[in-house]
């Protein structure tokens, strides 16, 4: 019998898509195509294949109207902000398009009489792509572009929330015109997923998600001596120093806290403000959170929309309940968000104080519209709070001293350290993790290093 996934949304609990799974005689065949196509692939010019890529974006850029709608129903975001997902996908593409020629470039040493030196960088093979749902494009696009670009075949596996989203982007590699076999797609189970993982044909796994599912993914990979690249959680702090600009503070954080309802990996989920500002601060926040309006996504006016699904609005609701009856204070009443009610996955935006590290509010990735502010005496203060969990995705500091950022970010131990904003991926930076955060690298020229390999060229040209 097939096996078939089921999405239903978080907008009013439907089941509003239905496809068959891969079995794994399906998706070894769809692998062995992928490392054929490959082999023809690899030797086309950089150039042409950045006209590909190119039109790939263009393909998918054109189909936003659609797309808006979709990613609201099948994950719940407004689509008020629905097109943001577009842009960022536009823009990380032709980033990493624009810097394929620097990153592939040969290496060539300084002259050595008599010898010919330099250092190629060759695609890997066959690049297994696993993307979340929370930002399914944003995601994928981070893969997806340079293992192409860099002369990869690609096979996309979008979690069982967002298929629509995985069909959408081989609808626009079709539009594009390209070659059978480049890009594909494939709904499969975990036990599945975990088979093609381990099959010879898969040459580098990229995968966002959990920690779970990133251990996992490395279980699978054992003894392959393959790459994985793995971007898991975060517990992303913020520090507001007592020179901060205020209200940019307060604007940018609050944002940061609650935009796709806190499901981001680099969303902020711990607050740390110096004593000078703690009262100003925790009065604004307050009042901006206040003006979220939450409820059905595909209403232009939601500003907030459900999360993925109840249970994880539950999981939110335990963190929450936890830290109050260990003393922590809630400033936000979820009366005043009718549309947040127990069992369904709608929940308003939370603000707790009086919180401590005790608490798995400010210990245990959240994942959900809710953040702890933390009274912090001086810079040492934050900065050892700062580092007090076991991830490091990013970190950002509010402060109109730059060298006191730098001074700052040279400590907390991160992948990337943000001065004056936050939960925002530059393209032409590297996006990358420590600890339980994963490890790996993508965007930015450095993110064309995990998806090829170097082979040295030493040429004796005198005997």
């Amino acid at each position: 019998m097939t096996k078939k996934l089921e999405v239903i949304s978080p907008v009013d609990g439907s089941l509003y898509a239905e496809r068959e799974l891969a079995d794994e005689r399906a998706v070894i065949a769809l692998l062995h195509s992928a490392k054929k196509a490959q082999q023809a692939w690899a030797k086309v010019p950089l150039e042409e294949r950045a006209h590909l890529c190119t039109r790939f974006v263009d393909a998918f850029c054109a189909m936003k109207d659609e797309i808006v709608p979709e990613l609201a129903w099948q994950m719940g975001r407004p689509v008020a902000f629905g097109a943001g997902e577009v842009a960022g996908f536009e823009e990380r593409a032709r980033a990493m398009i624009v810097l394929a020629k620097e990153a592939l470039s040969p290496y060539v040493p300084s002259a050595k009489e008599g010898f010919t030196r330099y250092i190629k960088r060759e695609p890997l093979g066959v690049v297994l792509t696993i993307s979340a749902w929370n930002y399914p494009y944003l995601i994928a696009v981070n893969s997806i572009v340079p293992a192409l670009m860099a002369g990869n075949t690609v096979v996309l596996k979008m979690s069982h929330q967002t298929p629509l989203c995985a069909e959408r982007l081989a609808l626009a590699m079709e539009k594009a015109g390209a070659p059978d076999g480049i890009f594909q797609i494939v709904h499969m189970d975990h036990v599945t997923a975990a088979k093609a993982v381990a099959h010879p044909d898969v040459n580098y796994v990229a995968f966002t998600g959990s920690v779970s599912g990133g251990a996992a993914i490395e279980r699978a990979a054992t003894g392959r001596f393959i790459g994985v690249g793995l971007e898991l959680g975060g517990k992303d702090p913020a520090y507001v120093r007592a020179d901060a600009n205020l209200i940019h503070a307060v604007e940018g954080l609050v944002d940061g806290a609650f935009f796709n309802s806190g499901q981001s990996c680099c969303g902020i989920e711990r607050i740390y403000v110096h004593e000078k500002l703690y009262g100003d601060f925790i009065d604004a926040f307050e009042s901006l959170t206040r003006q979220y309006v939450l409820g059905d996504p595909l209403d232009p006016e939601t500003t907030l929309g459900p999360m993925v699904r109840p249970g994880a609005a539950e999981f939110v609701r335990g963190q929450i309940t936890d830290a109050v009856r260990a003393g922590a204070r809630s400033l936000i009443d979820e009366a005043e968000f009718p549309a947040s009610r127990p069992g369904t996955a709608y929940l308003s935006p939370h603000v707790l104080t009086d919180v401590t590290h005790k608490m798995s509010l400010m210990r245990d990735e959240t994942f959900g519209p809710a953040v702890g502010i933390m009274k912090v005496a001086s810079d040492e203060d934050a900065l050892q709070l700062m580092n007090d969990s076991p991830y490091g995705l990013t970190a950002s500091i509010w402060t109109e001293d730059e060298e006191a950022a730098i001074r700052l970010g040279d400590g907390i131990e991160t992948g990337t350290v943000f001065m004056n904003r936050c939960d925002y991926l530059d393209p032409y930076l590297a996006w990358t993790g420590v600890r339980d955060s994963g490890h790996g690298c993508t965007l930015s020229p450095f993110g064309y290093e995990a998806l090829t390999r170097p082979k040295s060229y030493h040429l004796r040209t005198k005997t």
